[in-house]
């Protein structure tokens, strides 16, 4: 079932969207080589905590982390763990932030120091597929054309889609209906409504789309480990056009600040 958000409801939304864009923000400030990734999860749960919010991911059927962590070829769902960031990878870090009974979600893939400059361009063409995506989402027409648009944009470029993991919607629960795939075809699916809040998220690879949960459970991967980049909003359907309801502002101010190199 898809919930319409009422007007009382949207202003809850923006202000969990709002701190979970500020919460990545604060990770910018640390995404840097020598970091452990279980470091960036504890600044991550503080954060939000000290906000007045609660880390929604943490917990949530068993998973272990505040932020999704996501190193080179990790897909999504990584564990936070001691592993040190190094010159030259690259980190997704997937957070929800639960603030007075609604949910914001976002990504965003930093890079560490210098990288290729062929994963530098997968993380640009990525990034550029979201905004593709989100500008796809007007009021009457359909999942579909959110899906075909972000699929066509990164296939165009030379890269693979992941076909296993999707967008959502969002709300009081962190996965509501309806899924956001990043592949299919135009006007299928379900029709965007004003108050419809989702979060479009595409997960693309530099190599193949295909992809292996590890024995965790949890954590996917790419099957041939070539590097998977991932950028989220939330957004709110309105009759104007999309309402990019998180941001990555907090995100580019703390990079312009520091020695950090991001996309």
């Amino acid at each position: 079932m898809i919930y319409i958000k009422t007007a009382e409801e949207i202003v809850k939304m923006r202000a969990a969207c709002d701190l979970v864009s500020r919460t990545l923000g604060e990770v910018a400030k640390w995404a840097r080589p020598g970091i452990t990734t279980r470091k960036l999860d504890n600044i991550a749960r503080e954060f939000i905590l000290d906000n007045g919010g609660k880390p929604a991911c943490l917990g949530y059927h068993g998973f272990p982390g505040t932020l999704c962590i996501e190193v080179n070829e990790t897909v999504v769902h990584g564990f936070p763990s001691g592993y040190e960031l190094r010159e030259g990878d690259i980190v997704g870090t997937d957070c929800v932030a639960e603030l007075d009974g609604f949910n914001g979600d976002s990504c965003y893939t930093f890079a560490i120091g210098e990288i290729d400059e062929k994963v530098a361009r997968l993380l640009q063409v990525t990034k550029e597929s979201l905004y593709v995506g989100i500008n796809a989402a007007q009021a009457g027409k359909r999942i579909g054309d959110i899906s075909n648009a972000v699929q066509t944009y990164c296939e165009r470029a030379g890269y693979s889609v992941v076909r296993e993991m999707c967008g959502h919607g969002i709300g009081k629960s962190m996965h509501e209906d309806p899924e956001v795939p990043n592949f299919g075809r135009r006007g299928i699916g379900p029709v965007l409504k004003p108050g419809m809040c989702i979060a479009i998220e595409p997960m693309i690879n530099l190599g193949s789309k295909n992809v292996v949960i590890e024995s965790n459970g949890w954590e996917c991967r790419t099957r041939d480990r070539k590097h998977s980049a991932h950028y989220e909003h939330t957004i709110l359907i309105t009759t104007d056009g999309p309402e990019i309801m998180t941001t990555f502002d907090y995100i580019d101010a703390a990079l312009s600040a520091g020695d950090n190199n991001s996309i």
